[in-house]
């Protein structure tokens, strides 16, 4: 089996993440991307979509090694045929993750208490920037 997860393909939560930038390593469009997505959010929706997964919390992404957590997801079958005719690379699946993450359960619960303190916070940021005056 553990041969068989190799050849699976491997989704970062930056590949998904409005947040970043594609140099930073965004895999979709920004306007299809979602914010901040993490491994069981991912995982979850590969569930939903029917796909077999496996998360690799030990794992992280090359280019920023904070980010630690990766998902392994199966695409095709040994024979080689889709295991979601839906999906049939891994651009697609990328976009539908992203399309699913926003109305995970776990994020309906967090967004709630969070809605006035996130707006506040961003706008006093604004403005501030160049060079400092010493």
């Amino acid at each position: 089996m553990d041969s068989g997860i190799k050849k699976w393909v491997v989704v970062y939560p930056v590949y998904i993440n409005s947040k970043k930038t594609v140099a930073e390593g965004r895999r979709i469009s920004l306007s299809q991307a979602c914010e901040n997505p993490n491994c069981i959010e991912i995982n979850d929706c590969c569930k939903h979509l029917k796909l077999k997964c496996a998360v690799e919390i030990d794992k992280a992404y090359p280019r920023d090694f904070m980010q630690v957590g990766r998902v392994r997801v199966q695409l095709k079958k040994e024979d080689g045929t889709l295991v979601n005719p839906a999906i049939t690379s891994r651009k697609q699946l990328m976009q539908k993750i992203a399309e699913l993450v926003p109305k995970h359960p776990d994020r309906k619960k967090k967004q709630e208490p969070q809605a006035t303190t996130s707006t506040s916070g961003t706008s006093s940021k604004s403005g501030k920037g160049g060079k400092k005056k010493r």
